[in-house]
């Protein structure tokens, strides 16, 4: 019964041995990774600044880029370090604190989301009420709770993960450490944690899903009502990069965690988790950038144009 090794240590296989290409992927995520820093720190950065970007949608989206970044920090360091060296030595503890921010700073997402939804359903649903409903008192109160429940909703999954018995095994086949490949190296019961997260799904990721879904119905309908042309494309315009970038977040979160982990092949979890964790944080500056007047004129007042 008390035959087993205790691990303290993993070792973060990320992509396996790439022989001689793990150069040219290195480089190419360090890439990735600086472009993320720097377009999320520059829309944080534009939205402190600029006057004319102090407004609750603006407010909300440099929450959105800090995510983004906390969550790119978080991941892409060690999965460089796994490429270059072949395998990256974690220790248990830092195993668990990055499964700890990177799960906390998801469902953080899960709930911002639908926050900046609201805040679209408000502007245009109610544009004449909208300043006295998204006060300071009421955006500060929008932006601070998906940061709470972020970060405690995900102690129902983290506590279990740290009591898991993780023999002999310590290899994790993965980019970083989540909880399936950490499940799959456990030798202790993992069924309990398996039903939380279930139960979990309905507050963190369908109640969220349904009630931008049920903002964008109203936001169409809105839309549709507006007479001339230019007002419809200048209100679609507003919403189209939130859109996206809600496209993006909930489809590589549906692929990965709603849909059966027994379905999927390594190579395929590996890929949906590089898209959430490396391209989607680097996509929602540039999308924003893009498609939004305001932070293209903020752009060529900072780069004197």
């Amino acid at each position: 019964m008390m035959n087993r090794t205790r691990v303290t240590d993993f070792i973060l296989l990320g992509f396996g041995n790439l022989h001689s290409l793990n150069i040219v992927f290195f480089i190419f995520f360090l890439m990735v990774f600086l472009f993320t820093v720097m377009g999320n720190l520059l829309i944080i950065v534009l939205v402190s600044t600029n006057v004319h970007l102090q407004t609750p949608m603006y407010y909300f989206l440099s929450h959105l880029s800090f995510s983004d970044l906390m969550i790119s920090t978080n991941v892409v360091p060690n999965m460089l370090g796994a490429i270059l060296q072949g395998g990256k030595m974690m220790t248990y503890l830092g195993c668990i604190t990055q499964f700890y921010f990177f799960s906390g700073t998801t469902v953080t997402e899960c709930f911002l989301l639908p926050v900046m939804s609201y805040d679209r359903y408000l502007a245009i649903c109610n544009p004449l009420r909208y300043s006295s409903i998204m006060d300071f008192k009421h955006k500060t109160c929008l932006s601070v709770w998906p940061w709470l429940l972020g970060l405690t909703l995900n102690l129902v999954a983290v506590m279990p993960v740290s009591d898991f018995n993780f023999c002999h095994d310590n290899i994790i086949d993965h980019i970083y450490c989540d909880l399936f490949p950490l499940q799959k190296l456990s030798c202790s019961d993992t069924s309990v944690i398996e039903l939380e997260i279930l139960l979990l799904c309905m507050p963190i990721f369908i109640f969220p899903c349904g009630l931008i879904i049920v903002s964008y119905v109203y936001i169409f309908h809105t839309i549709y009502k507006i007479p001339s042309t230019t007002g419809k494309q200048k209100a679609f315009s507003t919403c189209s990069s939130h859109l996206i970038v809600v496209g993006m977040f909930y489809g590589t979160l549906t692929a990965k965690y709603m849909i059966p982990s027994k379905g999927h092949s390594l190579l395929i979890n590996k890929i949906v988790s590089l898209l959430h964790t490396v391209f989607t944080p680097l996509l929602n500056p540039i999308i924003y950038s893009l498609r939004n007047q305001d932070i293209k004129k903020a752009l060529k007042k900072v780069s004197g144009q």
